[in-house]
């Protein structure tokens, strides 16, 4: 195949009748990921589409239509060694597939890809790249500048390899167990307040957390929030110090363990989800709710921004970001996005909300807020 084979993917592989996407990501990831899967779905209109991903993707990907079968990829801290995964590689080599599809490039997905045997696989050099590869997938897309956020950039992939793309669909559809469970256990127009990440390092400190829910159930006295987290030890800890901090019945903490299609039809219910630099984020703006985030600054950050006139973020500069040594890391608290105040958290809420409240400041010296 010529070095611009990939240029013409899509023509040469239209008659295709099965497909696969090895995605391994997790929660934001496979989020992101949906709108490719929608452009698949559409252009492989009589074809199976698969998707080879986490057990986390699975579940996001049972709310997505668009996708006719998930494949679990046995992946952990620390991931299971090579022959864990030999069970599903053997099942995927089985059933022939026409075309496979890989985004990232990853050693571990470009391995994969290889392993599933398909008659044609595309692939993008969005990892490092290696003199190998080109003997695993013969077509490759070249590294180049993406358009933002990362469902896009991603749509703008299969664009590049012959795709017709439409307008950008999320599209989720939850069943109606899970939204009666909403409706029976989440107060409709609630607050989400999403208190952890998956490193400490990306979360707001529980401090500032408990300032902006006091502040916000003194200026809005109708306020219904509701608060979740994972059903790790840490973050469990977490909400129940918040809950220890705020008593208060008009705060509703959520520490039974959650599947993604019941956090789904939670946020659903909510007004507006407030949170870190997490996968919860994702999901939330996938569903159309509007959003407040908190990150740190670092070179890919505009990435996972949601966009538009419904989302807000405020961001401070980091110190810990691609350092060797992080200093905020022996503590476990992100000293820099300690330095957002709760009032300038609540000030874009109420923005959002559109509930004009006086406030002395709308951001401390630290960080910066944007819509």
């Amino acid at each position: 195949m010529s070095s611009t084979g990939w240029a013409n993917f899509y023509n040469t592989t239209r008659a295709a009748r099965k497909v696969i996407v090895v995605d391994l990501g997790f929660l934001g990831d496979t989020v992101h990921l949906v709108p490719a899967l929608w452009e698949l779905r559409r252009a492989y209109a009589q074809a199976e589409l698969h998707v080879l991903t986490t057990r986390v993707g699975a579940e996001v990907l049972a709310q997505a239509p668009c996708v006719d079968r998930t494949w679990v990829f046995p992946l952990g801290a620390p991931s299971p060694p090579w022959w864990k995964h030999w069970g599903v590689l053997r099942a995927l080599r089985h059933e022939r597939f026409d075309v496979a599809i890989n985004f990232s490039g990853s050693d571990r997905s470009v391995f994969t890809l290889a392993a599933i045997g398909a008659r044609r696989s595309l692939a993008y050099q969005g990892g490092r790249r290696h003199f190998w590869q080109r003997w695993l997938v013969p077509e490759w897309i070249p590294r180049q500048t993406l358009p933002s956020p990362v469902f896009e950039g991603r749509r703008h992939l299969l664009g590049l390899g012959g795709f017709p793309l439409a307008a950008a669909r999320f599209d989720f559809v939850l069943p109606p167990g899970q939204q009666r469970w909403a409706a029976d256990n989440v107060p409709a127009g609630a607050l989400h307040l999403s208190v952890s990440a998956s490193l400490p390092l990306k979360e707001w400190p529980l401090a500032n957390n408990v300032d902006l829910v006091r502040r916000l159930l003194a200026q809005r006295p109708g306020s219904r929030l509701v608060a979740t987290t994972a059903p790790n030890p840490r973050e469990q800890a977490r909400l129940a110090a918040l809950g220890d901090a705020v008593r208060d019945e008009r705060l509703q903490l959520i520490s039974a363990p959650l599947s993604i299609g019941l956090l789904a039809a939670l946020l659903q219910r909510c007004a507006l989800h407030v949170g870190p630099d997490s996968g919860v984020l994702h999901l939330a703006a996938a569903l159309g709710v509007p959003t407040v985030a908190i990150f740190r600054r670092y070179a890919d950050m505009a990435d996972w921004l949601p966009r538009g006139p419904h989302h807000a973020h405020l961001t401070a500069p980091c110190d810990c970001v691609n350092a060797k040594f992080a200093p905020c890391a022996a503590a476990g608290v992100a000293r820099c996005l300690g330095g957002i105040a709760a009032e300038a958290v609540g000030a874009a809420i109420f923005q959002l909300l559109g509930e004009p409240v006086e406030t002395k400041a709308t951001h401390t010296g630290a960080g910066s807020v944007s819509p």
